[in-house]
């Protein structure tokens, strides 16, 4: 295998246009997300001058990805996916016109407003486990991990540019700008779905009561250990080690409260997480994504516990760029994983578990960080918390035969190696 570095691999882009079109409108709506996200901050703030109000748009948000995502993972098993995601980003679009119209109209509805952010929340939740499984249909297997790295990448420029852009906006313009600005993007996104070709669910019937799909995501997850390997890798590192609910303490003890330094600790996490995206055409080509996830997970609990243990500024931001590297890598291989591992009729169930412990995993690491800080320090949390992520991974590679062995499944045109193990036939 040649192990030269390779920068971004554009394949996905280049060979397929509706992959093309899917990450155009991907791109638009993570852009547009991260500059109403901005501008739903500030109005609140505006409107509560509280913390509790600030508060309540994660509870909003929170509980309308949960609740919808997991609806979403049936729906997508029992209708054309590309339908469901037209309709839902449809959605998101009214809902950003809500926004756009309430802020022109100087409304002071705390309540609406929240309402209007929960329902849009509701739609992508919706669409999201869909949305998931359409790279997996668009490219070929060894393209896939490609592909999700190109949508990485894009998400960390959006979390990287977009806060700012929505910064410049509201200065200058005010907030309905900024949700005019959220709503043009949707349209961008929507135009891009219409583009893409018909995709129901392959081997599935029509009449999805009788096989109780609620609980088919489960079986399916807990028969593969590669699956349930994957996602109880993902799992044991956000959980154990998610750092950015201590970010205000470490930055107060060590660095007087700069804001300017906060905001060094969320940019270094970024960077890193593009860099990596940047450089991604070395991971994404190698077959052994199991083993890349296991490995990525591990060095991420690492490099938390090195920030925990640093003193110096510039020591601290770059051991935050080393685990948003290592977070890129481990969310590229096991997205990828997942959706190659999973069978068609059940990709949109699967996935809308995969997207609830993606975003219940880190809230609840947060809340676990903050608490192991309150009764002991900011540092040691932080150590304690990379290190015990680390050995928990390290117990799932243990005992994961299957994860460690799994290789990317051929494409139809590539001979399979003899000494090949293909975790796909591995059944609990």
């Amino acid at each position: 295998m040649n192990r030269r570095v390779r920068f971004l691999d554009t394949r996905p882009l280049r060979r397929s246009r509706p992959f093309r079109d899917l990450w155009i409108g991907t791109s638009a709506s993570q852009l547009g997300g991260q500059i109403a996200t901005v501008a739903v901050l500030a109005q609140v703030w505006d409107l509560t001058g509280s913390t509790v109000g600030t508060g309540a748009i994660g509870l909003a948000t929170g509980l309308s990805m949960v609740l919808f995502g997991l609806l979403g993972g049936t729906l997508a098993d029992s209708v054309d996916r590309r339908a469901l995601v037209r309709a839902t980003t449809a959605g998101q679009l009214l809902v950003a016109a809500g926004l756009s119209v309430q802020a022109v109209a100087g409304d002071r509805n705390v309540v609406l407003l929240l309402a209007l952010v929960a329902a849009g929340t509701a739609c992508g939740a919706l669409g999201a486990p869909a949305r998931r499984t359409f790279p997996v249909r668009l490219l070929p297997a060894d393209q896939v991990a490609a592909g999700l790295a190109l949508t990485n990448v894009s998400f960390q420029a959006a979390m990287l540019a977009g806060p700012a852009l929505a910064g410049l906006i509201i200065a200058r313009w005010d907030l309905p700008a900024a949700y005019g600005a959220q709503a043009a993007t949707t349209v961008v996104s929507v135009l891009a779905v219409i583009r893409l070709p018909a995709m129901k669910p392959e081997g599935a019937g029509t009449n999805f009561t009788r096989r109780r799909p609620e609980r088919g995501g489960w079986r399916i997850v807990l028969r593969r250990p590669t699956l349930w390997g994957s996602m109880a890798t993902d799992l044991s590192a956000t959980l154990l080690a998610m750092p950015i609910a201590l970010f205000p303490l470490v930055n107060e003890i060590r660095f007087g409260g700069n804001p300017q330094t906060l905001g060094l600790f969320l940019s270094a996490v970024a960077v890193g997480g593009i860099t990596a995206g940047l450089l991604s055409g070395t991971v994404t080509r190698w077959r052994r994504g199991g083993l890349v996830q296991l490995c990525a997970a591990a060095v991420w609990g690492l490099a938390l516990a090195g920030f925990g243990l640093s003193g110096p500024l510039w020591p601290a931001l770059g051991c935050l760029a080393v685990a948003g590297a290592a977070d890129t890598v481990s969310v590229v291989t096991r997205s990828a994983l997942v959706q190659l591992e999973t069978p068609d009729a059940y990709r949109g169930r699967v996935s809308s578990l995969e997207h609830v412990i993606g975003v219940a995993g880190p809230e609840l690491g947060n809340f676990r960080g903050g608490l192991m800080a309150s009764a002991t320090s900011a540092p040691f949390a932080l150590v304690t918390g990379g290190l015990s992520a680390t050995l928990a991974v390290a117990a799932v590679a243990a005992t994961n035969a299957s994860l460690r062995a799994y290789r990317t499944p051929p494409t139809p045109d590539e001979p399979t190696a003899p000494e090949t193990v293909d975790a796909a036939t591995v059944t609990g």
